[in-house]
């Protein structure tokens, strides 16, 4: 079939005779519709005419019918290619008139049966490497280690003392910032930063890595009804929905796991420019409120404010 022939698992004369009956099909339907076309003519009286109608119309269905047993009939004798390629729509391509000057279909079946090759001969391929030893032998695992330095292992776990300093040093950085740390379960500790009298964050912490933070109003309530910091909730405000968002982005920005109080340090900065959410207008088009918003981002090194479409 790649090369525009049959293969031979089609009968081709069933095939031939098929398509004959297709067009005897056809002529059949289409008698029907002529039959439908002229109704009742040629006839003096009306019971004359009703009754050649409905003889012509029994005749032509009757056409119809035994041209499609017939259809049907030779389609089972046709037979099936001997290959099956789940090719899908691509099929229709083959459909194409012009196949001599665009033989897709064929150069797509070419392809399908190449790479199940390609796919086969790489699966037996790994079958006999996999049956090989690939390891080095001794005396060059000691020279290679000999030359290779060390990786130094990165610690994820720091010491509560030691996270507690960080987070202590930090709050007296920003005198218009307040940090409340607090550790509900175990060792994460949870972080309720206030700004001012702007927002709260709720800042959930693993060890000195920031996993998540929740932005909301300044008289938004931050607690669930058992008291515990609510990390879940969103703001009630589109505002601080939008920061949160920014906040999210910020975390991915400052990333350095090498030295994580500096990645905390940084975020907190960039957190402390939003002291003057409702006063600073945009840095590109000078106003205070678009769509009903403030300016909501804040650029991670200039501090600048901009809308989130001046931003762009």
């Amino acid at each position: 079939m790649a090369d525009g022939v049959l293969s031979p698992g089609v009968n081709l004369e069933a095939f031939s005779q098929a398509i004959a009956a297709i067009q005897a099909l056809r002529s059949s339907v289409t008698r029907v519709f002529d039959c439908l076309k002229d109704g009742m003519r040629n006839k003096e009286t009306l019971e004359g005419r009703e009754k050649g109608f409905v003889a012509a119309f029994q005749e032509s269905l009757h056409s119809v019918s035994r041209d499609l047993g017939e259809l049907e009939r030779l389609s089972n004798l046709v037979g099936k290619p001997s290959e099956n390629h789940p090719l899908h729509n691509s099929g229709l391509l083959s459909l194409d008139p012009v196949q001599d000057k665009t033989p897709l279909y064929s150069q797509l079946l070419q392809a399908y049966k190449w790479s199940n090759k390609l796919q086969y001969h790489a699966g037996l391929a790994s079958g006999l490497l996999n049956q090989q030893s690939l390891k080095r032998s001794a005396n060059q695992m000691g020279v290679s280690a000999k030359r290779r330095p060390k990786a130094q292992p990165t610690t994820l776990v720091l010491p509560p003392q030691y996270v507690d300093d960080v987070i202590n040093r930090i709050d007296r950085m920003f005198p218009e910032m307040s940090i409340q740390l607090s550790r509900p379960n175990g060792t994460s500790a949870m972080l309720l930063v206030t700004l001012g009298k702007v927002l709260k964050v709720i800042v959930v912490m693993r060890s000195l890595f920031i996993d998540r933070t929740i932005v909301k109003g300044y008289n938004e309530n931050v607690y669930t009804e058992d008291g515990k910091l609510d990390i879940w909730s969103k703001s009630s405000y589109q505002v601080f929905q939008k920061v949160t968002d920014h906040a999210t982005t910020a975390l991915l920005h400052y990333q350095l796991p090498q030295m994580p109080d500096v990645v905390v340090r940084s975020f907190m900065t960039w957190l402390r420019s939003y002291i003057k959410l409702f006063q600073a207008p945009c840095q590109r088009c000078g106003k205070f409120l678009q769509d009903g918003l403030p300016p909501t981002w804040r650029d991670f090194r200039t501090l600048e404010a901009f809308h989130d479409t001046c931003r762009q």
